[in-house]
This record gives C-alpha cells, structure tokens and sequence, in this order.
C-alpha cells in the first residue's frame, strides 16, 4: 500500500532533508512551504525518487491552510504520515525588550501552525484507524534559555501539544513523536538574525553543529519502527553541546 507523507516547512533545512530521505524510503510526500520557487526545486529533485505534490500556503493562516487540504486531489488523502517541521525563532532579546511582531510571528507559526495543519490532517488518520504525527520541538521546548522567553515557550507548547496528542488519539492507533534538535545549522539562526550572515554564523563558532540531515535520519528512523513500537520524545544535540546553555567550543 501506499505511504504519503506531509511534510511542512520543506522548503529548507530540516523539512527539505526529511522530504528527502521519505521519498528515498519509499513514501509519497506532500512537500509544503511559503516559498513557492524553492518548493517547486525541491518537487524536481523528488519526482526522480517517488511521486511528489508540491503546496504553497502560510501555516500561520488558517483559511489557506483550509483552502490547500480541502483542495486535495483524492489519491492524495490517505495521508499516513505527518512531521510538522514549520517553525522560526524571531529576534533575541529580553522579554522587557521583546518585539511584539516577532512574538505573534513566533507564536502564529510555531503553535498555531502545528494546530490549523494538525487539526485538518487527523479526521483522515482517524478514518484509516493509523497514522503517525511528527512535531519537530526543540532543546529550548526542555529547559529556558537567556533571551529566549517567546521562543521557549512556543516549544514548551509544542512539547505538552504532543504529549497531549499522543493520550488524546492513542484509541485511534495513531502514533505521535516529538523530535528535539539542538543546535542545528540550517536557516534558522539566520531568520532569528533577520538575515544579518555574521550573528548567524557566530552561533556555531567552535564547534560542528548538527546537519538537517542527521535530525532528517532521526525522524525516518522513528516512523519506520514496528506498528507496535512508538518512540514518544528524541532530544538530538551536537557531541560538543549537554544541553541549551552548556556548549564546549574550540578556540
């Protein structure tokens, strides 16, 4: 039978690699994101490897979330997996100094997002008796950092929505797993950064971050387990990195 996988947030990063390796191993993917020219690169790497269906829409807005899941084509509706990988941190500040826009933009994306797709992709898992949802948290949804406030507790909220998830739909055999990176090198310190390359890049001064690959193999190793194994929370750091604060960096 066919497997078809919704990945969001794949125009980049982590989403991107994981659409990858699902496509190698074997799935059918929906690949979504806002940019609609990165996504169409993606979709002519992809149609080389499995079948592909490319989306366009802002996780952040409901009604276009609505709009491209009702829009489906039927083959398209079997949706077996979903990883929802859409997420960014915005700014870095202290909370008495917090950017208003940056926390709805955080908040908009990181829990509303996971929510509007979540809620729209579950009916067809529930109908099907399976399925497996994937949220892509982070360290910082496991322990506060300095400047981190909004952003943290955007993760925080993922982690409890996918505990909450996985006691809510456990009658409906559908499996849930939170996956935690650490520091990965990817577009995010860039975003967080609002596009200044030189504070990007000195988050991973010293050290050798994680790929979005490595959290890519994580996730395909976590939803090709048995039917009768679930793996409920991964936290995947660097070797150089114990923990959101604790990282040992070469001079």
């Amino acid at each position: 039978m066919e497997k078809i996988a919704l990945v969001t947030g794949a125009t980049s990063g982590i989403g991107k690699a994981t659409a990858l390796k699902l496509a190698e191993a074997g799935y059918s993917v929906i690949i979504t994101g806002r940019r609609w020219h990165l996504l169409a690169e993606l979709e002519k790497q992809l149609i080389q490897k499995s079948r592909v269906l490319a989306l366009s829409f802002d996780v952040s807005n409901n009604e276009e979330v609505n709009h491209a899941i009702d829009k489906l084509p039927e083959e398209w509706k079997n949706i077996e997996l979903l990883v929802n990988n859409a997420g960014l941190a915005a700014g870095l500040s202290s909370i008495q100094n917090g950017d208003i826009e940056d926390w709805e933009k955080m908040i908009d994306t990181n829990v509303k997002g996971l929510l509007y797709v979540t809620k729209k992709i579950i009916p067809m898992m529930i109908s099907h008796k399976r399925g497996h949802i994937v949220n892509i948290g982070s360290i910082a949804g496991k322990e506060v950092y300095p400047m981190g406030n909004v952003y943290c507790a955007t993760k925080y909220a993922v982690d409890a929505l996918t505990k909450a998830m996985r006691i809510d739909l456990l009658e409906h055999n559908i499996k849930v797993t939170g996956i935690c990176p650490g520091m990965v090198e990817t577009e995010f310190s860039l975003v967080r950064f609002k596009g200044n390359k030189e504070n990007a890049k000195t988050v991973y001064d010293g050290l050798e971050p994680l790929k979005a690959e490595d959290v890519a193999d994580v996730i395909l190793f976590a939803v090709t387990r048995p039917s009768h194994v679930n793996l409920n929370d991964i936290v995947i750091t660097p070797t150089a990195q114990a923990s959101a604060t604790n990282v040992i960096r070469k001079k």
